[in-house]
């Protein structure tokens, strides 16, 4: 197995480097039971972002960084866009997403009382990592409907192109590997 040596936010890791599709291979991120990785990154990331209201995710990846941002900025409350209906859900706003590590279409949504929240807030959009950016607009559209203003949107890994986006704050770039055809 091949694997890509990350350095992020003073920590170090060894990243296996799986094939996502016929043309491309990506660095596996998983931040879920990293609480090192998290910590650092969620104090580093602390300094680099604008004043907000709340902060925002998408279920599930991005669930720790947000919780331990949120703590470390000494905020009560923070929103996750969830990926399906539940039934506690009353009259919730909804959008789609394409996402580039389950390769299928996603909804993510809000209850109409997280939404309420929102309304008239600056919001910050988190995740772990930043790819296609769809996740971002999906979010995004959700703060929109909602009333909500997009103060910013951050993340720990900023990959491939999305490197080069002047819209977000990140800590570090996250390669991508094609495959290589010849043999």
């Amino acid at each position: 197995m091949k694997y890509y040596d990350l350095k992020v936010a003073g920590v170090e890791r060894k990243l296996p480097i799986i094939r996502i599709s016929d043309q491309l291979e990506i660095a596996s991120f998983v931040i879920l039971g990293d609480s090192e990785l998290v910590i650092n990154a969620a104090q580093t990331l602390k300094d680099k972002i604008p004043e907000v209201d709340y902060l925002m995710t998408a279920e599930a990846k991005g669930i720790p960084l947000v919780q331990e941002l949120a703590h470390s900025l000494g905020m009560k409350r923070y929103f996750v866009a969830r990926k399906s209906i539940k039934p506690y859900m009353i009259d919730p706003f909804v959008t789609e997403v394409y996402s580039i590590t389950s390769q299928k279409k996603q909804i993510l949504c809000l209850d109409k009382e997280e939404s309420d929240l929102i309304k008239g807030k600056r919001i910050l959009i988190v995740d772990d990592v930043i790819s296609t950016g769809e996740s971002l607009k999906a979010m995004e559209t959700l703060v929109k409907k909602a009333g909500g203003i997009v103060a910013g949107k951050a993340a720990i890994l900023a990959e491939g192109e999305s490197a080069r986006r002047s819209d977000i704050i990140f800590l570090a770039e996250l390669p991508v590997f094609p495959v290589s055809t010849s043999r």
